[in-house]
């Protein structure tokens, strides 16, 4: 990882779903520009250190299940769905910048690797320097190259516990288009522990559209790993209603906490 002056110094990630900035059902490449530039603006309120993880929607995935490439490697295949993936990404750079973010682009096929699908390793240097010098770094779900498969797509659900890990990050938040983690009966689990997965897991309602990196589910044990890691308590609530971003960024508790029974 390198050494680096940034670890551990109040950096917040947050993530924002692609079923937020992108009709997830569309066949493909169908950007919500009103809801990016609205983030954009939530977020430029904001003067901390900051990452942004962002998720693909619909653009990434028709491609990747077009190609099939998270059951064979193919070249091309994966090149055409990180070109999409890059699109979305400069969308959300775009806005960013309009609305006075110094924001950029970090892809992960330029900086990672992975081995069966899981990050191995993610040069994270740059980021530390981005962030002391008030840049901030805006990552994506992507295709990364995989140590046994060629290729792989790494979630951005999966990017941001490791880069919370990596980075002692103190808050993170995953906005969706949900108001939490709901039930099978459309009601919002208002805190989900190691004590309480195993109760609720099965009934964690499952993502609308096209979705190759585990939805809800895969979400929600991704951040309870994080848990187990570092003790850092996640917030999924819902991006798509104005103010949230920005009552997230300010500190408040929101939506569905993950946490650990003694927090």
């Amino acid at each position: 990882m390198g050494t680096n002056s940034s670890g551990g110094q109040n950096i917040t990630i947050l993530k924002i779903g692609g079923s937020v900035i992108t009709d997830k059902n569309a066949d493909e490449n169908f950007a919500k520009h009103d809801e990016i530039d609205r983030i954009s603006k939530e977020i430029s309120e904001f003067d901390g250190k900051l990452v942004i993880v962002h998720g693909a929607g619909s653009f990434g995935h028709p491609q990747a299940k077009k190609y099939q490439i998270t059951d064979k490697f193919d070249a091309k295949g994966s090149i055409i769905t990180h070109k999409s993936v890059k699109l979305l990404n400069q969308f959300f750079i775009d806005s960013l910048i309009d609305n006075d973010v110094n924001a950029v682009s970090v892809h992960p096929m330029n900086n990672t690797i992975s081995e069966n699908g899981r990050i191995q390793d993610m040069f994270l240097d740059n980021l530390y320097y981005m962030l002391d010098n008030k840049i901030v770094p805006v990552l994506h779900g992507d295709v990364v190259m995989d140590k046994n498969t060629g290729t792989s797509i790494i979630s951005g659900d999966q990017i941001v516990p490791y880069l919370a890990t990596q980075m002692g990050a103190i808050r993170i938040g995953i906005g969706s288009i949900k108001e939490g983690v709901l039930d099978e009966k459309g009601k919002t689990l208002k805190l989900i522990t190691h004590d309480n997965f195993a109760n609720v897991k099965n009934n964690i309602g499952s993502s609308e559209g096209a979705d190759v990196t585990g939805g809800m589910l895969g979400k929600v044990t991704e951040l309870l790993k994080l848990n187990e890691l570092t003790g850092s308590t996640s917030y999924i609530f819902n991006a798509g209603k104005p103010g949230n971003v920005s009552m997230f960024l300010q500190g408040n508790g929101i939506g569905t906490s993950i946490t650990d029974s003694g927090q």
